[in-house]
């Protein structure tokens, strides 16, 4: 259920920036009567409102999210908190000057905030993030909680680096679909790899 939550801006920033790619005049006429008192000169285009509309929606959907844990009484992770600050502003100035580059900002940024985190509290505070989450679920060695935590924080600096690339070398439209179907898929590759390098690891828990 979690894991979909997650998700469900992202699905949904797909979802609109696909229609609105697909009905580009209804698109630019919308974003205009929406935005037009946020954009630089009052108008949008109908080559940058799809993104525009979208940009709209993950952030609407992204304090969504957070309400709806305040609300039912659970805990808002820092991860999410990051989340809506970068698409806020990195979202924020995407509408102001009606350019697509702050956007495709937001998931380096906050891979590369992950990724930090995992580092610095490995590094310098001696706090692995990963054993902290999944450390009630199965018992490692220390030395491997901390190659797993690494092995995360690499994971988290290339998907940075790849969602550059893909961003500023191909159309907005395959950024779009490496956004969802990209992330997703390396993501579940990873865990998969992650959950066989465990296997052989993992003591057995002597009062299971």
């Amino acid at each position: 259920m979690k894991i979909l939550l997650d998700f469900l801006p992202i699905a949904l920033f797909f979802g609109m920036f696909k229609y609105a790619e697909a009905h580009k005049d209804w698109a630019a006429s919308t974003a205009t009567d929406w935005l037009g008192f946020m954009v630089s000169g009052g108008v949008v285009g109908p080559a940058e409102a799809p993104v525009l509309l979208a940009t709209v929606v993950v952030i609407v959907a992204t304090l969504a999210q957070i309400v709806w844990l305040k609300a039912r009484g659970g805990k808002v992770d820092t991860m999410l908190w990051i989340s809506l600050a970068l698409v806020t502003a990195l979202g924020g100035a995407t509408i102001y000057f009606h350019s697509e580059s702050f956007i495709k900002w937001k998931p380096t940024v906050l891979y590369w905030v992950m990724g930090a985190s995992l580092l610095i509290g490995q590094l310098v505070f001696n706090k692995n993030g990963i054993k902290a989450l999944m450390g009630a679920q199965m018992s490692l060695p220390d030395a491997v909680w901390r190659n797993v935590n690494f092995s995360w924080a690499a994971f988290f600096a290339a998907m940075g680096c790849l969602n550059l690339w893909v961003a500023f070398n191909f159309p907005t439209s395959v950024w779009v679909n490496f956004k969802l179907f990209g992330g997703m898929g390396l993501m579940l590759v990873f865990i998969l790899a992650q959950v066989f390098f465990l296997n052989k690891h993992i003591k057995p828990d002597a009062t299971s």
